[in-house]
């Protein structure tokens, strides 16, 4: 690995892309799936690991619910609704997604008139057909017109394939997605709404006296699976999008195409530990040990150690130990006085070009202020110069 120290750098904040490119490791050769499709990705980096018919068009069934919350999750971020809204039951919405249609169902009754926050958790933990059709109507006016605001929301956010007719992933021939998309989906849901993906681990829901537990089936059995959203219709078989986090390192699943709700389990499982196994722990710094140096304007010493205050450890794949580099970040030049284990900076771990890791730094020494003039005034001079 190598250190690449790139000092006096102000911090600054970056803004995370979403879309995920088409690279494939060659490890995938390794691995082998009964999913008709599949896609394995590092949310993190943004690796894909795994891929297979990832770019073709699928029925995606209630996995496209993602979508359908995305879009009521940016709208309750922006102050256009709140989660106190109250959204009708519709007779159109019982009957195309409530007791009498078969399908997923919160049991919710024609008239009711439900909040918004417990429609949001109707879709997501019982995958609530009746509830996504009262919310696509009460914002839209019409499933078809909320369907509108899918697309116009997925060009916006880069999916170039995807086409969404209903907000419910019933089967429709213009209703169709990639696994590729749904990965990129799931990821800006995590990293955009963190506080709303916390329903998706919830594990019951009831309404109207009847109790329902959540579909996914890794929730509480598999270590750190915490989402996402299972699907499954006769035209699209079983399929699931999963997310996992083990040692900081979170990855994405989408499978579709199978033959069985045991199957869709077993392979989803398979995905995620082959997926883990690529990455294994690199210890960079000890506790105490010396990351780098910064200069100190007005201080008696002319610079600083910086240190790790206890161990910096990632893990990564072998792919991504051969690129991987080091970039040491504070806002330079350091200003006296400083005292021993100050935090000063942070050490980012990247992996070609985008940060996977952030880890403090802080002062290694005590570095009182200089009283001679001089000596800050031949400080100015050097940071001119030289800078930071």
């Amino acid at each position: 690995m190598k250190r690449c120290l790139a000092t006096g750098l102000a911090m600054v904040a970056m803004f995370a892309a979403f879309l995920i490119p088409q690279r494939t490791s060659l490890a995938q050769a390794k691995f082998e799936t009964k999913a008709q499709y599949a896609f394995l990705v590092d949310s993190r980096s943004g690796k894909t690991y795994y891929d297979k018919r990832a770019d073709e068009l699928m029925a995606p069934a209630s996995m496209s619910k993602i979508m359908t919350m995305i879009v009521v999750f940016e709208m309750l971020k922006k102050g256009v609704l709140s989660e106190d809204d109250e959204f009708e039951i519709s007779v159109n919405a019982w009957k195309k997604g409530g007791a009498p249609s078969g399908s997923s169902t919160m049991y919710a009754k024609p008239g009711e008139r439900i909040r918004l926050g417990t429609l949001i958790r109707a879709v997501i933990i019982a995958s609530a057909n009746d509830a996504a059709i009262a919310i696509a109507e009460g914002i839209a006016g019409s499933e078809e017109a909320f369907a509108e605001l899918m697309n116009k929301r997925a060009r916006e956010l880069g999916l170039k394939k995807s086409t969404f007719a209903n907000a419910t992933g019933l089967p429709d021939p213009k209703h169709k997605m990639t696994a590729r998309e749904l990965a990129q989906l799931t990821r800006y849901l995590i990293e955009v709404f963190p506080d709303y993906y916390k329903i998706f681990s919830e594990r019951e829901f009831e309404w109207n006296g009847i109790k329902q537990y959540n579909r996914d089936p890794l929730l509480g059995k598999y270590p750190g699976a915490d989402g996402v959203k299972t699907g499954h219709t006769k035209e699209s078989g079983y399929g699931m999008v999963a997310s996992a986090v083990r040692d900081g390192r979170r990855l994405i699943a989408v499978l579709n195409g199978m033959k069985s709700k045991r199957e869709r389990a077993s392979e989803t499982r398979k995905i995620l530990d082959w997926g883990f196994r690529q990455f294994r722990p690199v210890v960079l710094y000890g506790p105490g040990e010396t990351v780098g140096h910064a200069r100190v304007w007005g201080g008696v010493k002319d610079s600083v150690p910086l240190v790790a205050k206890d161990t910096i450890q990632t893990r990564l794949s072998d792919e991504e130990r051969r690129v991987a580099d080091a970039e040491l970040v504070y806002r330079g030049p350091l200003r006296a006085p400083l005292r021993r284990g100050d935090k000063v900076g942070v050490l980012r771990i990247r992996v070609d070009g985008r940060t996977v890791a952030t880890f403090p730094v802080y002062a290694g020494e005590t570095v009182e202020a200089t009283e001679d003039m001089w000596s800050r005034a031949f400080d100015t001079v050097k940071f001119w110069v030289f800078g930071g």
